[in-house]
């Protein structure tokens, strides 16, 4: 009878040791992280989310569970553990040993452009016989954008051919300062930074540097996603996105300068839209990262009183593109001022059904700048 009492005694003081250890020593040399396989993935693509568990220390743990939440707009199924909800709720449980390091990876797919964060992890950890658990939270940072699809049908192709054919035909010729091409006399309508101080000297007559001719080519691309209506365009502002991307690839790919400027909300700065006019890879990136930040959520601020101003100080080099799924008056009134002004432009106006040109009800003069697009995918 001793003896058992002894031996309960001896459990139950075993029982209580390795519960204060592990409430101790649980955490301890215990790293969890959780990170997207990139930073980036296009609105339809797969991706791949990352769980690692490295346990350092001898003392093994029968049971962890890793719970995290992220947008549901990544699509990561019906996986056993998860819940959906307004957000993706994820609990996932692991054993995990002593010095050992266990990684599970997670299949999704970007369902919507957006920019999309996980912030917090929460752990839950049992003792070796499961008498109390042991809860954690753990700050982590992984991001990742979902780009916007480049909008795609034969009416956008055909719009941006012909659109570029008006580009090279108003294209201006200016002299490159880079490119030497001889020396001549000095005449009254040239720069005096121009004039060539060692030939001046030989003839006695002022000489001045010519140069070859390059063409400079920008392109200012405004969009407009005020959405105002009871019913909500949701499907021709997401669309105005995409095509604002397609638009930045398209002329990009020329080695054409391309600025953006819309009234989207950046979810980050909350502020509008606003992309300086650069050329190249790094452009494109900015301009992506910059669309997928867009939080059509919130109330875009008037296009008018944000970029009116704006709109009318550009160059004779310029050309303007306006993509806006909406006519609202104030809108309609800017385009129509400048078009006034002789000002060469297109109007990209998204709409969920075929609408043709005549059955929107524009001043006149603003049809002929307008190309309307609509879904199709051929």
């Amino acid at each position: 009878m001793i003896q058992l009492l002894g031996i309960g005694l001896m459990g139950f003081f075993l029982l209580v040791i390795q519960k204060f250890v592990y409430s101790r020593l649980w955490q301890r040399h215990l790293t969890v992280s959780v990170s997207f396989g990139t930073d980036h993935i296009f609105e339809g693509e797969f991706g791949e989310l990352t769980e690692t568990i490295e346990n350092k220390k001898w003392l093994p743990l029968a049971m962890l569970k890793v719970k995290f939440k992220t947008d549901r707009n990544l699509l990561f199924g019906n996986h056993a553990g998860s819940r959906m909800t307004d957000q993706y709720y994820r609990n996932d449980m692991f054993r995990v040993g002593g010095r050992e390091r266990v990684t599970r990876r997670l299949r999704f797919q970007g369902g919507r452009r957006g920019y999309y964060t996980i912030d917090e992890i929460s752990l839950v950890s049992a003792d070796l016989f499961f008498l109390s658990q042991m809860l954690a939270d753990r700050p982590v940072r992984t991001v990742l954008y979902v780009y916007p699809r480049p909008y795609d049908s034969r009416r956008l192709r055909q719009a941006l051919l012909q659109m570029n054919g008006e580009l090279l035909c108003r294209r201006h010729l200016l002299e490159d300062p880079f490119e030497y091409r001889g020396i001549r006399e000095y005449q009254p309508y040239d720069d005096m930074r121009s004039i060539n101080w060692k030939a001046t000297a030989k003839t006695g007559d002022f000489m001045v540097n010519q140069h070859n001719y390059s063409t400079l080519r920008t392109v200012r691309i405004f969009f407009n996603l005020q959405d105002d209506n009871v019913l909500k365009k949701e499907d021709s502002v997401e669309m105005s996105i995409r095509i604002v991307a397609a638009l930045c690839t398209f002329f990009l790919k020329q080695g054409i300068q391309v600025s953006c400027y819309g009234n989207g909300v950046d979810i980050l700065t909350r502020t509008a839209t606003a992309i300086d006019p650069k050329a190249g890879r790094q452009q494109m990136d900015s301009v992506y990262r910059t669309l997928a930040r867009i939080d059509t959520s919130k109330q875009s601020p008037s296009f008018v009183d944000t970029f009116g101003e704006m709109l009318f100080n550009d160059y004779g080099d310029t050309f303007t593109c306006f993509v806006a799924p909406n006519q609202y008056a104030d809108f309609v009134g800017l385009l129509a001022r400048y078009k006034e002004t002789g000002r060469p432009f297109f109007w990209f106006y998204p709409v969920e059904r075929r609408t043709a040109v005549s059955q929107l009800k524009l001043p006149p003069p603003l049809t002929e700048n307008i190309e309307v697009i609509y879904p199709d995918v051929s």
